[in-house]
């Protein structure tokens, strides 16, 4: 991997991915202005239940972020990865092999939140800058005060401003969601690697 001056690592089960997580990542870009993004969806994620769909086909949709930008790859180190994946080992490796380039880490308002609860959450703050996107409606007290509180610690962290999308994966999953709106929320190209794999139960409604 060459080294670059700035990298954007996004991370996430993306199970699947939709219009906002890709609204997320484009409004990360724009408060980094990275050389290099690494979309990352994790094997097994600490925080959650191990997602029932595929790796392979969590990985084979994540390809629509590279539509995103052309500084976009999406990398399937922590697929190959034994064990949990746990972020302070990804930033760890990205370090490892790009000497001298600022790690950036995006992150959604949630996370921010529960942030000191992560595992080895100083290291990860010794490592990157936090890129957290604002809630709806701007950013909240509590989010800036999660922001300061981090700041003692070395943690330092910037905010995004991404167009909200009102819909999350697991209503996807769930299936509550109408045609119309899927078809508007989910990419094309993830939506062909639902249709071909029968993911989630939504046979044409994609």
């Amino acid at each position: 991997m060459e080294p670059v001056g700035k990298l954007l690592l996004y991370g996430g089960t993306f199970d699947p991915p939709h219009q906002g997580h890709m609204n997320n990542l484009q409004a990360a870009m724009e408060a980094v202005h990275p050389d290099k993004v690494l979309v990352m969806p994790a094997g097994i994620p600490p925080h959650k239940a191990a997602s029932a769909t595929p790796a392979e086909l969590r990985l084979a949709m994540c390809r629509c972020f590279t539509a995103v930008d052309p500084r976009v790859e999406v990398s399937r180190w922590e697929i190959d990865r034994e064990g949990r994946s746990y972020t302070v080992h990804t930033l760890q490796m990205l370090r490892d092999t790009n000497p001298g380039t600022a790690l950036y880490l995006a992150l959604g308002s949630d996370m921010l939140l529960s942030f000191t609860r992560w595992h080895r959450w100083q290291a990860i703050l010794a490592l990157a800058t936090l890129v957290v996107q604002s809630r709806a409606g701007g950013d909240s007290a509590d989010l800036h005060a999660a922001a300061d509180a981090l700041r003692p610690c070395g943690g330092r962290v910037l905010f995004a401003h991404a167009v909200p999308v009102p819909c999350a994966s697991s209503q996807i999953r769930a299936g509550t969601l109408d045609a119309d709106t899927l078809r508007q929320v989910l990419p094309a190209s993830v939506r062909a690697v639902i249709r071909q794999n029968g993911l989630y139960g939504l046979g044409d409604r994609v």
